[in-house]
């Protein structure tokens, strides 16, 4: 048995029936041994030709038993076979397209493709033994005994399952032999194998990013994986898509492989596993479930639900299965029998295809009357009318005879499928592909070495190895305009089609191409996808399926993940103050552009206000009034003055002061005008320097009044000798010095570091602050600094001079009129700096009003009063009398 399990090819041996005579030995005694051929195949087709094309084709599913070797092998082979009517497609396709190219006198001209197929039953055994027949005489079972040279395959093609190209190449490859798959083949580590494979089915990565593609497509990343146990193909699948899928978002919340079936008394046991799968399957919140197997797999499944009974759960009705191309429910004969809702509305992958010009018309003619040596059609037919032949062996002859003329539109279900299936047109591709090869191999023959007396071509003279380099660098155009070649593997360059499967209510099937895998286009046109042809489930009420391991993040909130789970569960979180996220399901917020905030959902950003302290609004207004209503105020007492300026209460104040005075507070009264309004660079350079220059002067002139007082009431006394600088001269100095002072120490702040516009994009969350930037800090609180000094150098004098006996002493108000200065500007330094945009110019727009309406109130409402009201107070009398 190790011998046998290290060379398969030996075990088709065991087919031979060896009846062997066995007399009692003797030395006259002669032993006879009859080989006989072992097995009667029931399914094969041939057709002569100058080629024979060799097809090894799964038709029918033999349910086969364990090999006890106890029994003849025709009785442990030869087991009950399931119908596949649909897989018929495949061998037609094969037929048609000899029969296109043997009608095509452009290829392979005074040349005849002939065919040989036989019916692998998707067993090892039967594929084996097929194998075995090729390298033997026709009729025969001896492998290297060449009898007939007409029967010589020049190519295989096999298929569908990924076992049958495996078992080819075991006996196949140690000849040379071409061989060409339309399913998908399990890995060939042997490079002398691998080197004579052809594959018409597609790199299957392409099909593994079309699955990540369309999962991404619809954002379903929470799904679940169900493959074969036991199977090189399904290990290879689950490989290559954990990586893949992972890298991408995409989570799993299950694996599950079902068991293969090698024999059929295993049956029961398969079943008992996969009411396991079906309950972990139940059990799981995935949507979605990417279903990876062959035609063999979905044989059992749907042979089990039949068998047992089987109930299909309701909630395998409401998700959407993703089958790969090397599945097919439709090549299933007995659905009708079993209900097949849960695939409804489903997606599969297929090898792409096209329809074939006459070709459902030639698969609709087909008779077993006529087609006599279609060994294939004869039980179709008796299947599908319920009658037998007249030289059929099936022992109930209560059925009635087929007559031939059945007609199919009589059937309640299509009896072949009516589109043109993906390994129908890989096999279509294959025949052409091998015709093209003969025909290059043909022409170089002929270019290299010229027949002689215009003979035929010498066909004992070609190998089916020579084949080979011109098979792998074929390229063509079909008769459908696509282009057909193999990549530097042997694997054809093609894509897949993503079909829609519609499940009718009598249990029929309808598949509709929505989409396609063209790994030839371009990288933005390789997916795509008519997301309005797709027939859901109708539990999903036609609208998308969801498919995640929790509900969306919604716009305004982050992803955050979940300890312990997978990287696709995750809670939502709000974003934080200052960020938004405007998709679903994202990692993190992010900051708005500059110049826009979050809205109030934090789902967008919203363009930021423009901020500046304008006339329009009603701060702004009201400043400008109070301002101009100071200027009037403060124009209306000096023009009080001026029209009293002989009376002794103006002339004992130092009138000349007094105008310096109300003339600087009208113009300080009016500084405010250059705070409000847009910032420009003309005002940003004015409104400080202008403000702190007139401020200087008032705040002297109040200083050079105190100074004035303080010395006047010290000259009375006598031998005093502050008399000499009792004067205006000493007071104009006072306030010309400290004028240019302050005047000076602006002019080096707008020489060194001037102010300017410019807009604060960050100060405030929905405000864009278009304000002056004071240019040098230092400079800005120096001249604030610088003014008070000089106020709190007048309020120092000014309160010891206080109490002068003088009724028309200054000192008492200017003390109080300094008071309130310094109150003023000392609370504006923590009031200023604690706010922002247009509300700090309003503070300091405040504050110089505030200060300014302190010193015309305080020093100037007393005088005012007495010339107005008391008019009769205003004479020397009273400004030389004492208390």
């Amino acid at each position: 048995m190790a011998f046998i399990k290290t060379f398969p090819w030996v075990k088709i041996l065991f087919f031979v029936r060896l009846s062997v005579s066995l007399p009692q030995m003797s030395s006259n005694t002669v032993n006879k041994c009859n080989i006989n051929y072992p097995l009667s195949v029931r399914h094969k087709y041939y057709q002569s030709g100058d080629f024979i094309l060799t097809g090894i084709i799964s038709q029918f599913y033999m349910f086969s038993y364990e090999i006890t070797f106890e029994q003849h092998p025709f009785d442990e082979l030869m087991n009950d076979y399931l119908m596949l009517p649909q897989s018929y497609q495949n061998i037609v396709a094969l037929v048609f397209a000899v029969k296109e190219i043997n009608d095509n006198l452009q290829l392979l001209s005074n040349i005849t493709l002939g065919f040989h197929i036989y019916n692998s039953y998707f067993s090892a055994s039967w594929t084996y033994h097929a194998s075995m027949q090729l390298v033997s005489a026709r009729g025969k079972c001896i492998p290297n005994f060449k009898c007939d040279t007409q029967y010589n395959p020049v190519a295989v093609i096999g298929g569908p399952s990924s076992d049958v190209g495996v078992d080819m190449a075991a006996n196949l490859c140690i000849y040379k032999i071409p061989q060409l798959t339309y399913g998908s083949t399990a890995e060939i580590n042997d490079v002398t194998e691998a080197v004579f494979f052809h594959h018409m089915f597609p790199n299957e990565d392409h099909q593994y990013r079309g699955i990540l593609q369309l999962l991404l497509f619809f954002s379903w990343t929470w799904i679940g994986v169900i493959c074969s146990q036991d199977d090189e193909t399904g290990e290879r699948f689950v490989n290559s898509i954990l990586p893949l899928f992972t890298a991408n978002g995409i989570c799993f919340d299950f694996i599950v492989r079902f068991p293969n079936l090698s024999f059929s008394n295993g049956i029961t046991e398969m079943k008992n596993k996969m009411n396991e799968a079906k309950k972990v399957i139940i059990e799981s919140t995935a949507n979605v479930l990417v279903l990876h197997g062959d035609v063999k797999n979905i044989i059992m499944m749907t042979t089990l639900l039949y068998m047992f009974e089987m109930n299909i759960p309701v909630k395998l009705s409401g998700q959407v299965w993703i089958m790969v191309a090397q599945m097919d429910f439709s090549s299933v004969g007995h659905q009708s029998r079993w209900k097949a809702n849960f695939i409804d509305g489903s997606l599969s992958f297929a090898v792409h295809s096209q329809e074939l010009l006459g070709f459902q018309k030639f698969l609709q003619m087909r008779n077993p009357v006529i087609d006599t040596e279609d060994g294939f059609i004869r039980d179709i037919w008796q299947y599908a009318f319920k009658c037998i032949l007249p030289d059929s062996d099936i022992g109930d002859q209560d059925m009635e005879l087929c007559t031939g003329n059945e007609k199919q539109e009589t059937l309640s279900e299509p009896l072949f499928d009516p589109n043109v299936s993906g390994n129908s047109y890989s096999i279509y591709n294959a025949v052409y592909a091998l015709a093209h090869a003969l025909d290059d191999m043909h022409s170089s023959h002929v270019k290299h070495r010229p027949m002689v007396g215009g003979g035929n071509w010498k066909l004992l003279n070609h190998h089916p190895w020579q084949v080979h380099q011109y098979l792998r660098s074929v390229s063509f155009n079909n008769n459908v305009n696509e282009e057909v070649y193999f990549d530097q593997n042997g694997e054809i360059e093609a894509g897949f089609d993503i079909i829609n499967w519609i499940v009718f209510p009598n249990q029929s099937f309808l598949k509709v191409k929505i989409g396609r895998i063209d790994p030839q286009a371009a990288p933005d046109k390789v997916f795509n996808i008519c997301e309005h042809s797709i027939v859901w489930s109708k539990s999903f009420n036609q609208a998308v399926p969801l498919s995640t391991c929790n509900d969306h993040c919604h716009l305004g909130y982050r992803k955050t993940k979940k300890e312990g789970e997978h990287f696709c569960c995750y809670d939502c979180l709000p974003c934080p103050e200052g960020k938004i996220s405007n998709e679903k399901d994202m990692g993190d917020c992010f900051q708005c552009p500059e110049g826009q905030y979050p809205n109030i959902n934090k789902d967008s950003c919203i363009p930021k206000r423009i901020s500046f302290l304008s006339y329009e609004e009603p701060l702004g207004t009201s400043l400008a009034i109070l301002a101009l209503s100071f200027s009037s105020i403060t124009a209306l007492v000096l023009w009080v003055f001026i029209q009293h300026k002989d009376t002794p209460i103006v002339k004992a104040n130092n009138q000349d002061l007094t105008y310096t005075l109300l003339i600087s507070l009208l113009l300080c009264f009016l500084c405010p005008l250059f705070f409000i309004g847009k910032p420009q660079m003309v005002m940003c350079l004015l409104r400080q320097t202008m403000f702190g220059v007139i401020f200087s002067v008032a705040v002297s002139s109040v200083l050079a009044k105190t100074i004035i007082v303080f010395l006047a009431f010290m000259a009375t006394k006598p031998g005093s000798r502050m008399r000499k600088w009792v004067g205006n001269r000493l007071a104009f100095s006072i306030v010309l010095s400290c004028t240019l002072n302050q005047a000076t120490m602006c002019s080096v702040w707008l020489a060194t570091s001037p102010p300017f516009p410019e807009s604060d994009m960050n100060s405030m969350p929905e405000e864009i602050i278009v304000e002056c930037n004071e240019g040098s800090v230092t400079m800005f609180y120096s001249d604030l600094g610088f003014m008070g000094v000089l106020a709190f150098a007048s309020f120092t004098i000014a309160f010891l001079a206080r109490k002068l006996p003088d009724s028309f002493n200054e000192a008492k108000f200017i003390t109080f009129s300094m008071l309130v200065f310094c109150s003023v500007w000392l609370s504006f330094i923590p009031t200023y700096l604690s706010t922002k945009g247009k509300y700090m110019v309003a503070v300091e727009i405040f504050s110089i009003l505030t200060s300014s309406a302190g010193l015309l109130g305080c020093i100037f409402s007393p005088k005012c009063y007495i010339i107005i009201l008391r008019p009769e107070l205003n004479n020397k009398d009273m400004l030389v009398r004492r208390k």
